[in-house]
């Protein structure tokens, strides 16, 4: 009896193959996004609206769904999905290993802080009125890796272990302040617990203008350090002998990283999953090498929160779940048959 061939191994694994299907996959499933919900629009009728708005002749309730409700709504899924994982591609090389996440270094517990200040104080502190939400969590994600950075730097060098240590122990106790604040106002507790689930229900056009200067400066840089992120993983010595400055590297590529993260998480809430299952999917496909790990893992990780956002807005209708939810729902038992999958290899 023939033995049936692993999925990787019906995949095209070298040239640009991958990453066209990887793109008309993600086109489709947005346009299954946008056409999907409480009000079903059929293909016929999407595409017109989609041309009703290119040329700025936007008429009509179809029209005003797909430009003013779901459009926003799915691309920024897109681009926080596309954040988030090559952010998570970028911390496992970095780091060599596969464990490693966007969040490793108290970016989400240091947004969840700033966002629950604002939702906790906003009342009583006008500034932080005015700051908002979006932007208190992004300066509080940058400011705490900053301070985790600061803490392992030692003199020129940047050692791992006293970075994940630094990350692990600021992290925590950032997510016990938060805790804190929920129950010291138990009546914004509901929000604030909501935010951290993650969700893109208030996605609009301004929010993704917002979020882009951020994210894709961020995501060029990630996207053009492939090659020094394969020399890495022979180790950072090696790495040096032959010619990469790997604290340079080390400290650009955790900046912009760090940079994509705090610009999803301020957008969307803090999202799990995405930035560790999406790599891990990339990686056992199409292989290690980053030239074609980071791009793929972009276009994977927004396909996969598109979907994500899609089912969290559609499986109980009317009501909605937080996204955060879903991929935790998905990446969990992703992570344990990956695991199980390791172990059973050694």
């Amino acid at each position: 009896m023939a033995r049936a061939l692993p999925a990787s191994r019906l995949l095209p694994r070298r040239g640009p193959a991958p990453l066209l299907l990887s793109g008309l996959a993600l086109a489709a499933v947005a346009a299954l996004a946008v056409a999907v919900g409480g009000v079903h629009i059929a293909p016929g009728e999407l595409l017109g609206a989609l041309l009703d708005g290119v040329t700025g002749r936007l008429h009509g309730t179809t029209d005003t769904i797909v430009w003013q409700l779901r459009l926003p709504r799915v691309l920024m899924a897109a681009t926080v999905g596309a954040s988030l994982a090559l952010a998570g591609a970028a911390f496992q090389g970095v780091f060599r290993n596969p464990l490693a996440d966007p969040y490793l270094l108290g970016a989400a517990s240091g947004a969840g802080f700033g966002a629950s200040l604002v939702l906790v104080l906003a009342g009583s502190v006008p500034w932080l009125a005015r700051l908002g939400v979006p932007w208190a969590a992004f300066a509080c994600a940058l400011a705490t890796v900053a301070a985790v950075v600061a803490l392992a730097r030692q003199g020129a060098r940047l050692p791992t272990v006293s970075l994940i240590l630094a990350g692990v122990v600021l992290g925590s106790s950032l997510a016990a302040a938060t805790s804190f604040l929920m129950l010291a106002s138990r009546d914004r507790a509901a929000g604030i617990l909501s935010w951290l689930l993650g969700s893109f229900a208030f996605s609009s056009w301004d929010g993704l203008l917002a979020m882009l200067p951020l994210a894709l400066p961020a995501a060029a840089l990630l996207l053009l350090a492939g090659r020094s992120l394969d020399v890495m993983q022979l180790g950072e010595e090696a790495a040096a002998q032959l010619g990469v400055p790997v604290e340079s590297v080390k400290f650009a590529l955790l900046g912009a990283a760090t940079l994509a993260t705090a610009a999803a998480v301020s957008a969307a809430g803090v999202i799990g999953f995405v930035g560790l299952v999406v790599p891990h999917a990339v990686r056992l496909a199409f292989g290690p090498a980053h030239g074609r790990l980071l791009p793929l893992s972009a276009l994977w990780g927004a396909l996969f929160l598109v979907l994500a956002d899609l089912v969290a807005r559609t499986v109980l209708a009317p009501a909605e779940i937080p996204v955060g939810i879903v991929t935790a729902l998905v990446g969990g038992p992703f992570f344990l048959a990956l695991l199980r999958r390791q172990q059973r290899g050694r």
